[in-house]
């Protein structure tokens, strides 16, 4: 093939459902991969399985393959790349599979990748002397050990590139690196080797690209405005082609924005060094690639300049931190915001007279001034102001406690106490994240073909 086109429907979990089907619909795509994993998302992930062993797995997808099941009998070469797997890919793929098989599918085979989770390994990969130091502090994970609900290494685009080897039409994999969704069909269609780092680089800045959905196509754009139409915005589609050359756009007639400055936003998103974007294929160089408006919502990059990758993979860890709650009130009438620092007060002094401290206890107001200061010439007083007020600690007794507090303000705080009726904030488990890195050659990844 000269050229593929990969349309990513999805930035993460929580993203719009409909989103993949239009983009589906709208263009004849290769490849429509779905990208929903982050380190928050892997944790939450992470306590689902343990509750249940059937889940751990975005179950967004499943309801969004349903809905593209007419749409794959319509376009039969249309292949799928996902992470969705998540902590739980093979329960996820079950699932996939039994869809599939209902909807007259069961001719599309459909392959999963593991190999990412390090958790039952993790004491045997620790005693070879793989310590799994924090990234920042060099902590030793034996501090956290006792507390680790999940470990997961960023896979490449290899094992996927394998999967497509085997003639699958769909994959699901666990945790994966976001741009080596796009890698894969790139290496796969152009049979490019593992050391081009070059073109692995311009597939890896597609990637990059396209794995945030809507960011790159005029969402959280700086300039956005009225005509931009964001309601109707269209999903990002990268055409690589097999000397490199990468070209962002959209679906036609949807709305948002491709130019140079939405591309720009995105590319230096979430990066350390530009020069030297570390991934489980490849060094990228950002630095090095130019962007050209060379159409209506058309970005052409080229020039991009790849290194070698290092030896080692990410891995993210989660483990358990304690307990939170977050509630609020809406504080009205006059002196609105000075009442709402008192009502902050008040809940804070009534906590410390039945001996509960916190190890982190805030106050805020919403829809004030930031802080207590209201001498500024321009102040002007709100009619109405919402207090938030959080406390984090490692005691769950201390924040039931807290969260048991805001309501008696309705009847004996200040005047103007209301927003109530939700009932007590909910109490959450903290899952704090803890950043390593291990040997590429302690972790085998896995390809299964299921049905």
């Amino acid at each position: 093939m000269g050229s593929i086109r990969v349309g990513n429907g999805c930035g993460f979990w929580g993203d719009s459902v409909d989103a993949p089907v239009r983009l589906a619909e709208a263009d004849r795509l290769d490849y429509l991969t779905l990208e929903y994993l982050a380190e928050l998302t892997m944790s939450i992930l992470a306590l689902q399985k343990q509750k249940n062993p059937e889940a751990g797995f975005a179950t967004d997808f499943l309801d969004v393959l349903r809905r593209l099941c007419p749409i794959l009998k319509d376009q039969p070469n249309l292949k799928i790349i996902t992470n969705a797997g998540g902590m739980n890919p093979l329960a996820c793929a079950k699932q996939a599979r039994q869809i599939l098989d209902e909807a007259g599918l069961g001719n599309r085979t459909l392959a999963v990748v593991t190999g990412d989770d390090l958790m039952p390994d993790l004491d045997r990969l620790s005693a070879s002397g793989h310590d799994l130091a924090h990234l920042d502090s060099g902590a030793a994970v034996a501090s956290i050990r006792n507390r680790l609900v999940s470990a997961n290494a960023y896979l490449g685009a290899q094992p996927i590139v394998q999967a497509l080897k085997q003639g699958t039409s769909i994959v699901i994999t666990g945790r994966v690196a976001d741009a080596s969704l796009t890698v894969a069909p790139a290496v796969h269609e152009f049979g490019w080797d593992w050391n081009d780092w070059d073109r692995l680089s311009a597939a890896t800045v597609a990637g990059h690209l396209i794995e945030c959905g809507a960011q790159v196509t005029g969402g959280l754009w700086c300039n956005v405005g009225d005509g931009t139409i964001l309601a109707n915005v269209g999903y990002p589609i990268a055409e690589i082609e097999a000397n490199g050359r990468v070209t962002i756009t959209k679906p036609d007639e949807t709305g948002g924005a491709v130019n140079r400055e939405t591309v720009s936003e995105q590319l230096l998103y979430e990066v350390g060094d530009p020069a030297a974007y570390l991934t489980p294929d490849v060094t990228a160089d950002f630095s090095s690639v130019r962007l050209e408006e060379v159409g209506p919502d058309r970005v052409a990059i080229t020039g991009a300049k790849g290194n070698p990758a290092t030896d080692s993979y990410k891995v993210s860890m989660a483990y358990r931190d304690g307990f939170t709650a977050s509630g609020t009130l809406v504080i009205a009438g006059p002196n609105a915001q000075a009442k709402a620092w008192g009502c902050g007060e008040l809940v804070w002094r009534r906590l410390a007279q039945a001996r509960f401290m916190y190890e982190r206890a805030y106050s805020e107001i919403i829809g004030g001034r930031a802080g207590e200061d209201q001498t500024a010439l321009a102040y002007v007083e709100a009619p109405a102001v919402v207090l938030r007020l959080s406390a984090r600690d490692e005691r769950k007794s201390a924040i039931e406690r807290f969260t048991r507090e805001l309501a008696p303000l309705v009847t004996s705080g200040p005047p103007g106490v209301t927003g109530y009726t939700s009932g007590r904030p909910a109490v959450r488990e903290v899952l704090a994240y803890w950043p390593a890195l291990i040997d590429k050659r302690a972790v085998t990844p896995y390809v299964q073909m299921i049905g």
